[in-house]
């Protein structure tokens, strides 16, 4: 009866080592960090790779170290120019320094969600509409360098933070479609305007050379016959330029002069 409880001893005591033994090692990969808490004093930070710990006592927190992409849910904001609007953000982050992810704030996902969400209302808040869709550059890089400076403390690094959507009202989407097609059609008679203008200097130029040389306006006049003679279903009349006939009258009537004499 003292063998089997002295084999009983022996197994229990066997698990309870090995159990030990498995609770002191850690596995961490490549992309965790493991906090090390000491009796629940913060006692250092393990990097990847088989790690040990002091059973009971030592308790090791993993925290990933890989960047994060949070999509910001869509926000109502009244912007500067007292337009209600929805718009929606990713915001990209990591976790620089893990003892104060898991020291400074209770849950880091979490606040920095929040925060950006705050922020985004806030920032888009102060600009125009016209601001917000032509200008997304300079308003991203406000809410990624007001982000970062408020997650510092967290060991939170903000990478980049993008706006995804703007869902504008139907009626501001009719307004902007009818400013568009207005600016459309300025620019298209403004075009016009130059094309006619530089047309009409053209013409200008070509009648003020055509006048300098007396058969210049003949040869032209030819030309336009020779043209319209191409198209044979209808009959155009043209009046005679006295310059095209001026010579043989003029040569008649010297003939006429010297019969005379």
């Amino acid at each position: 009866m003292f063998g089997l409880e002295g084999h009983l001893y022996w197994i229990v005591s066997f698990v309870i080592l090995i159990l030990l033994v498995t609770s002191a090692i850690r596995v961490l990969v490549e992309y965790e960090r493991g906090v090390v808490f000491r009796l629940g004093r913060f006692a250092g930070i393990k990097g990847p790779g088989l790690k040990f710990i002091i059973p009971i006592i030592d308790k090791l927190v993993k925290v990933s170290m890989r960047t994060v992409a949070m999509d910001v849910p869509p926000q109502d904001i009244i912007t500067r120019d007292n337009v209600s609007i929805k718009v929606n953000a990713v915001l990209y982050f990591r976790v620089v320094h893990p003892d104060k992810a898991l020291i400074e704030v209770e849950d880091f996902l979490y606040a920095t969600s929040q925060l950006a969400q705050t922020s985004l209302r806030s920032i888009l808040g102060q600009v125009e509409l016209d601001d917000l869709l032509g200008k997304r550059d300079k308003i991203n890089l406000q809410l990624q360098e007001l982000l970062d400076r408020q997650t510092d403390p967290w060991g939170v690094k903000i990478s980049n933070v993008e706006i995804k959507h703007v869902d504008l009202p139907v009626e501001m989407q009719r307004a902007m479609a009818r400013q568009a097609e207005a600016e459309r059609e300025r620019r298209s008679k403004i075009i016009h305007a130059q094309g006619e203008l530089q047309a009409s200097a053209d013409l200008a130029s070509a009648a003020k050379n055509i006048s300098a040389e007396s058969g210049a306006l003949q040869l032209r006049f030819l030309q336009t016959l020779t043209e319209v003679a191409a198209e044979k279903n209808s009959t155009i009349l043209f009046p005679m330029p006295i310059d095209l006939v001026a010579p043989f009258v003029d040569k008649i009537s010297a003939q006429s002069n010297k019969e005379t004499k």
